[in-house]
């Protein structure tokens, strides 16, 4: 066990830090960690060690940290706690690499991580890849089987930072000046959105909430029976084109479509429209938006995104409609189940920004991928919900306070992450991640 690192929860008990009960690691375990450990590293493929040192705000972290974070997660939770055979890299990553972990010492504070010009980037792969020879080395003898839940965790944490890589260097690249470009845009194939409609469900009892053997983090269980009143989902996501109705009706100077709160941090921080929006310079000049491959031209049929969830709830307001609740979502998913339409662009798409849907069949479209879609419904803990006990507890239940639900996935998210059960969260005026909106309605009989 590294230096003085105690048992986080007893090695003879199942443990209840966010996932199912008996959960198997997707495919071979050593071949599955690999792969999310290699996606990592082809995330950062192309950037410079400057690059990955920015911090441009304190909310983003550098990509070096998010690279040596991920590891410090499988060395604490996972190497720290299997026996007396594994070597610490460098006690100091300890206390760096630390996020949020109370339980397991100090931190560096968060604000500050664009200040650690050492380690380097070249010394944090090192770290990277021992650890990965000591997970390995673990996988390849007999692992009791809160191991391998720890490490499902924690391939399931990495996933999550993957999405935070490329969230946070948008934000990063964005500040500079020069508006660098991270990966060549694609061509997208142009798909004319159709009229905003509506599917209407009849409500009644449904359950939401995740169960069985799969994985799922602590905030989405338990499973659990919710009463929902009709209503209606909006069919497709909404698109630039309608949110640039909102901008030009004078929608960020009208106080009455927005919250308080939100009116207040729009006034106090200038917002006129979607961050990375760029407004039109010159006559015959058409809005533009800066994307991972650099500033191009604002697709008026593409999903809107990086709004806050004052924007999305102002825009809902405006248009004579609201956002659903995660229960309405949920229910909606679970009814689409399969069909193609559902389905939008992950991060393995390699777009890194949404794209206009095809034309829709009979399910809503895109209610996964492109972008996480802002709910109506505070994030709190389920019925039932326990936090574990020990620092792997802290992972998600801490957080159920001041921030509201987002549902679905992005364009920046890994294509195995995502579930209708899936339960992503954000303070309400967050606006660097890929998050827009779905409408929604009352059904009145």
């Amino acid at each position: 066990m590294v230096g003085d690192a105690k048992l986080l929860f007893p090695l003879d008990e199942q443990p209840a830090h966010g996932l199912v009960r008996g959960a198997a690691i997707r495919g071979p375990a050593i071949q599955s960690f690999l792969a999310v450990r290699k996606r990592s590293e082809e995330l950062a493929e192309g950037l410079s060690a400057e690059d990955c040192m920015v911090q441009s705000m304190p909310d983003a972290s550098p990509i070096k940290w998010h690279l040596a974070h991920t590891s410090w997660f499988f060395e604490t939770f996972v190497l720290a706690q299997a026996g007396a055979d594994f070597r610490t890299f460098d006690p100091a990553y300890r206390m760096l690499f630390n996020s949020y972990y109370n339980g397991v010492g100090e931190m560096h504070p968060r604000s500050l991580r664009g200040v650690l010009s050492r380690p380097g980037l070249d010394e944090v792969r090192r770290y990277r890849a021992h650890i990965d020879q000591a997970i390995v080395a673990l996988l390849e003898r007999p692992c009791p089987p809160e191991w391998l839940a720890l490490i499902e965790l924690g391939i399931n944490h990495e996933e999550q930072h993957q999405e935070l890589i490329l969230t946070d260097l948008k934000h990063h690249l964005w500040c500079n000046p020069l508006h660098p470009v991270y990966r060549a845009a694609r061509p997208v194939a142009a798909h004319p959105a159709m009229d905003m409609q509506f599917c209407e469900y009849e409500g009644g009892k449904t359950r939401i909430g995740h169960a069985g053997d799969s994985f799922g983090f602590d905030n989405e269980q338990p499973a659990h029976t919710v009463w929902l009143q009709p209503f209606a989902l909006g069919k497709r996501l909404v698109n630039n084109r309608d949110y640039l109705a909102f901008i030009e009706d004078g929608g960020y100077r009208q106080p009455e479509y927005w919250l308080s709160e939100g009116w207040e941090r729009r006034r106090s921080e200038n917002w006129q429209a979607p961050l990375y929006w760029q407004a039109p310079e010159s006559a015959g000049q058409g809005w533009r938006i800066f994307t991972l491959s650099g500033d191009q031209p604002l697709r008026l049929d593409e999903p809107v995104c990086h709004l806050s969830y004052y924007e999305a709830d102002a825009y809902a307001r405006w248009c004579g409609a609201r956002l659903p609740t995660e229960a309405e979502w949920e229910h909606a998913a679970q009814q689409a189940g399969t069909a193609r339409e559902v389905f939008g662009g992950f991060m393995e798409s390699g777009d890194f920004h949404p794209v206009p849907p095809p034309v829709t069949g009979a399910q809503p479209s895109q209610m996964f991928g492109e972008v996480w879609q802002w709910t109506a419904s505070a994030y709190l803990p389920y019925p039932g919900f326990r936090t574990a006990a020990g620092a792997v507890g802290e992972y998600n239940g801490k957080f159920m306070i001041n921030q509201m639900v987002l549902r679905g996935a992005s364009c920046a998210t890994p294509r195995e992450h995502f579930r209708a059960s899936y339960r992503n969260f954000f303070p309400p005026a967050t606006r660097w991640q890929f998050a827009g909106l779905r409408l929604a309605r009352d059904v009145l009989g």
